[in-house]
């Protein structure tokens, strides 16, 4: 059965094919014998009540600097399609909420990977508020005294925007260190928003373990390890990929996220876990999947393209 599948992303030129999941999942509907269509979300239109994109029949290939060919221009019409999958990158802005409201106008009889309303609902910083019981200790707010009182408290924080993504602006100020008044005013005139403070973590330093959820069930897993004189364990600021082990404790967090990830729609998730704690859950456009598969680990994409295509047959058969 070929499905006519659309991807919405960022330019695909960007993309690293050695670890950017994006180029994983655009190589399985290929393999499947779909038809696959590439739009950016600029080129994203809602016209006398039709959602249209302006793209390109995409041919993929697993060959660093030869990854993609692009062919016959041309708008289509989404709510034509069996699938959009939503793999474009934060930040989660104005711009990415907007299309969401715009897919969520075909969503469900064309099925959008993830869930549109479900990812706006669900920044990866503020989802993971509904489960403070297994988060380290967090602040979320613009008042100085607020988070100076809360350093008070726990000595060593983490402080970070809370729609900020990548590893960017994420600072740790231990106790004593004077810089702290300095950064709450350089984030509040960069940030409109409230700022995400968290209790420092120094299991970090052993790794900060990505879990990856395909409809709500553990798929696999890497460790991220922070380089030496880093805090943050983001691969594309010098973490090292590990192989992971998954504790009792990761699997206790995976089972209490796992049924409300299914209940919204949110079919490829990654969560994020340092020693005991969550710390996010990324719905916008995880990452992981080349990873976990470089150390041996399960073809995620499959297991995804697997879970679509069930869904997809049983909307054929309302």
């Amino acid at each position: 059965m070929a499905l006519k599948v659309a991807f919405q992303m960022d330019p695909i030129e960007r993309i690293d094919i050695r670890g950017d999941s994006t180029s994983a999942l655009l190589l399985e509907p290929q393999r499947r014998g779909h038809d696959v269509f590439y739009y950016t979300p600029n080129n994203l239109s809602l016209r006398d009540g039709k959602l249209i994109a302006l793209g390109h029949s995409l041919t993929v290939e697993d060959k660093p600097g030869a990854h993609y060919r692009l062919a016959h221009e041309r708008e289509e019409d989404l709510s034509k399609f069996d699938v959009v999958h939503l793999r474009q990158d934060p930040p989660f802005d104005m711009a990415y909420i907007t299309t969401t409201h715009l897919l969520e106008r075909i969503h469900p009889k064309t099925l959008v990977v993830n869930n549109p309303a479900a990812v706006r609902n669900a920044p990866e910083k503020v989802f993971v508020l509904d489960f403070l019981d297994l988060m380290p200790p967090t602040l979320v707010t613009r008042s100085a005294e607020a988070i100076k009182a809360f350093r008070d408290k726990h000595k060593d924080i983490v402080v970070k925007p809370l729609y900020g993504n990548g590893g960017a602006a994420v600072f740790r100020i231990p106790e004593g260190d004077t810089n702290l008044n300095s950064l709450i005013e350089l984030l509040g005139m960069t940030f409109r928003e409230p700022i995400m403070v968290q209790r420092y973590l120094p299991e970090v330093r052993g790794g900060d373990k990505r879990i990856i959820l395909v409809d709500g069930e553990i798929a696999g897993a890497i460790n991220r390890v922070p380089a030496p004189d880093e805090t943050r364990s983001n691969l594309h600021v010098g973490g090292k990929a590990e192989p992971a082990t998954l504790t009792a404790r990761d699997k206790e967090i995976c089972a209490r996220l796992g049924p409300e990830l299914k209940k919204r729609g949110l079919f490829f998730v990654g969560i994020d876990v340092i020693g005991d704690y969550l710390t996010e859950i990324n719905v916008t456009s995880p990452t992981g999947i080349r990873q976990i598969a470089q150390f041996g680990g399960p073809d995620i994409a499959a297991m995804i393209w697997d879970v679509i295509e069930a869904k997809v047959a049983r909307e054929r058969k309302r």
